[in-house]
């Protein structure tokens, strides 16, 4: 009887010990997601990433934080994103941003990982941060989000 208490004990501490990790990591990821929507507008004329793209600045942006490497980011972030671009048009501009060379992006969105994505509004300002691979239906309705945000009522 004494052996069985002690198996569920460790198994009691071991199950404590990894719901605390979790809790923790939760928690990190959803300050670095706070911080990230807290951040600057972004402008064209003040980042090399987004000057590049060929959006309409009217538009909603997605910044689609990616490597060269990552293979999640193409093989399953690109194709939701296109599905985006596809329902949305010119209403919405993709940028792909490679997160190795665009540090200021990277640390101002606090880009965990790659893929990420970032939706930004019409004045560019942050309204949704994907840690991870994002599927479009989720992306849709967050541009959906942005869009009706600023629409007068």
């Amino acid at each position: 009887m004494p052996i069985i208490i002690i198996r569920l004990s460790i198994l009691l501490l071991a199950s404590l010990v990894t719901w605390g990790i979790v809790w923790v990591g939760r928690r990190f990821v959803e300050r670095q997601r706070q911080q990230a929507l807290a951040a600057f507008p972004v402008t064209a004329s003040s980042d090399s990433a987004i000057a590049e793209s060929h959006g309409n600045s009217s538009s909603v942006r997605i910044l689609a934080f990616s490597s060269e490497d990552c293979h999640q980011c193409h093989t399953l972030q690109a194709p939701a994103l296109q599905r985006v671009q596809d329902k949305y048009g010119d209403r919405v501009t993709i940028v792909d941003v490679d997160a190795p060379n665009e540090p200021e992006l990277t640390r101002r969105y606090h880009v965990l990982t790659v893929p990420t994505t970032v939706v930004l509004d019409t004045t560019g300002r942050p309204h949704a941060v994907n840690y991870g691979f994002a599927p479009a239906p989720k992306l849709i309705a967050q541009v959906q989000e942005a869009v009706t945000r600023l629409q007068p009522a």
